[in-house]
């Protein structure tokens, strides 16, 4: 292989400023724009609770704008591509390169080069600046916006908060934070050990632990059976009251190495909630790499000079690019009714537009 042949030349400069410039010059305008209507929307909320300018600006918007960025990039670089690659395309320019010269698959890689640079970016947003921009927004709605947003599961609750060792809670009270019906169970080779029972476990937050209410311990670990009741004790164990409690969307405000203990600690537990978790962990990743992808298939499809202009590719283009957020919010419906893993779930919008990708590609004039 020549390596001549990926060295960065003046056409791929040319081409590359402008997927780039095009890219950053459509993302600061809709930026603008979805401000404009998100302050007018929100603007009596910001008054009756009396929100500070410096926090509206520091807090909220300038959060917003990265979170805003990497939900729209597949959108914003099919655009790109469809916009200036057609623009080129109706100058004649595609035909002069590819008349110069250049094959087709060579010119695919500036656009590939730019992708590059934009997934990059969008997979560094998504894996350390979103996340504690999302801590800071959420905090700024919760105070100004919506008010604070938290689920619980309440009844029947079921963990596994060490290796043996299992918990069940037949309810739980946010009002107090208190655990009504509480269990712990600890068990070695499959069989149980101790099993303690309260009616009631409620949360010290100065302990960090909880306070047992009309409680009876059984030890199974010798050959009698030895029984203690009580009416009052203190426990400390692998459980705080945060894990009762679910802030929407908490899974957005974790870094990769924090989503990767929730993960391994739900599993651990048998959280259900663990497909959330994963569903955001895959996500991450998938978004970055569909630039490629979409990139592929907006070449593909504008790269032929078309009667009329661009409108008919900015249409085909715009139609495209919501198709693929919408299956990939869709797919999240797969994880969650457990119809397929959420790894493959998450990717599937990729593949099968990585299918339309080839398909475009070679019936692209060349």
């Amino acid at each position: 292989m020549n390596l001549s042949t990926f060295r960065i030349k003046l056409l791929d400069r040319y081409i590359i400023r402008k997927f780039i410039g095009t890219f950053f010059m459509a993302l600061l305008l809709i930026i603008v724009i979805v401000i404009i209507f998100d302050i007018s929307e929100k603007i009596d909320d910001f008054v009756d609770k009396e929100a500070p300018l410096k926090a509206i600006v520091l807090d909220y918007y300038l959060n917003f704008i990265p979170y805003f960025i990497n939900m729209f990039s597949p959108l914003f670089v099919f655009i790109t591509v469809i916009f200036f690659t057609s623009k080129l395309a109706g100058n004649s320019e595609i035909i002069a390169m590819l008349s110069g010269g250049v094959s087709f698959g060579r010119l695919m890689y500036p656009y590939f080069l730019s992708a590059l640079l934009i997934a990059s970016m969008s997979l560094g947003l998504n894996l350390f600046v979103i996340p504690q921009a999302n801590a800071k927004r959420q905090v700024f709605e919760e105070q100004y916006i919506k008010g604070q947003r938290f689920y619980n599961t309440n009844r029947n609750i079921h963990y596994q908060i060490a290796p043996g060792e299992f918990v069940y809670v037949e309810s739980f009270s946010t009002w107090n934070n208190t655990a009504y019906k509480f269990t712990l169970e600890s068990t070695k080779d499959n069989h149980l050990v101790s099993k303690l029972s309260a009616e009631s476990a409620k949360w010290d937050s100065t302990t960090g632990g909880w306070h047992l209410k009309n409680y009876t311990l059984r030890d199974y670990s010798t050959s009698r059976q030895d029984i203690v009741f009580g009416k009052q004790a203190d426990t400390v164990i692998s459980l705080t009251v945060d894990d009762f409690y679910r802030r929407e969307n908490t899974v957005e405000t974790l870094n990769y190495r924090e989503l990767e203990d929730l993960i391994a600690m739900q599993r651990l537990r048998g959280d259900s909630m663990v497909k959330y978790s994963l569903i955001e962990k895959h996500t991450r990743f998938a978004v970055p790499f569909s630039a490629f992808i979409l990139t592929l298939i907006g070449v593909s499809l504008s790269s032929k000079k078309r009667r009329g202009g661009i409108g008919l590719n900015l249409g085909v283009g715009i139609a495209l690019s919501f198709s693929y957020i919408l299956f990939l919010r869709f797919s999240q419906m797969f994880v969650i009714t457990d119809t397929l893993p959420p790894w493959l779930a998450m990717w599937l919008p990729n593949i099968i537009y990585a299918f339309i990708a080839v398909i475009l590609y070679r019936m692209a004039p060349k």
